[in-house]
């Protein structure tokens, strides 16, 4: 044989060795999908003991499911939307492929005028858009002692924006908890663990869309 024959043989043969340990060492897992939870104290898990926060029981559901991701606490208790603005960019430092948006609660119970909320919700959502980021949006209810007009200006920001926007929209986070001394702390304000349990069960289907929306 030639020379420029046993190198060609060569070449085959190291490439058929490479398919066969690549075959034996079977596929390759798809990387866990990250997402950013970017809320308040109620995605922080204020008052829970470790283990039982929302997203240490959402991410223990998806993978229940068949779904392998990675879940960033981004929660801050007493976080205002003005907040979130300013502690975004530090957010996405890790370069997330999905964001769970969780803010206003404390804009609401601090009397911040509507229109201020949905005006730093909006950059917030314009900052994820620019970086190609699908998102669901969390909606908080306003509390009925604050007058009819505030609670009606607070209550629609969320599913105006979600509209506007195209995101995926959860309307009240609390829904099925809210209210219930069973499912809260005393504070009746956060939920427990059980309460914790209940929200992400309900949530659970959309944060799956919102899975279903990455693109690797």
């Amino acid at each position: 044989m030639t020379r420029r024959f046993k190198l060609f043989l060569s070449m085959i043969l190291a490439a058929v060795l490479a398919v066969a340990t690549a075959a034996a060492a079977g596929p390759v897992a798809a990387a866990p999908v990250k997402i950013l939870a970017l809320g308040t104290s109620l995605t922080q898990g204020y008052g829970l003991p470790p283990g039982t926060e929302f997203t240490v029981q959402l991410q223990a559901a998806l993978k229940q499911a068949g779904i392998e991701a990675v879940i960033d606490n981004a929660g801050v208790s007493g976080d205002t939307s003005a907040g979130g603005v300013s502690r975004l960019d530090w957010s996405l430092a890790d370069h997330p492929d999905a964001v769970i948006l969780e803010l206003g609660s404390n804009d609401m119970l601090r009397g911040t005028p509507p229109a201020e909320t949905e005006k730093n919700l909006r950059a917030i959502l314009d900052r994820l858009k620019a970086a190609h980021l699908p998102v669901l949006l969390v909606g908080m209810k306003a509390q009925r002692n604050l007058g009819v007009e505030y609670d009606a200006a607070f209550d629609g920001i969320y599913p105006r924006l979600a509209k506007a926007y195209g995101v995926l929209f959860y309307p009240f986070l609390l829904d099925g908890v809210a209210l219930n001394p069973k499912l809260n702390q005393a504070d009746g304000m956060h939920p427990n663990p059980a309460g914790v349990k209940i929200i992400v069960a309900r949530i659970l289907p959309l944060v799956k869309k919102l899975v279903a929306q990455v693109k690797h």
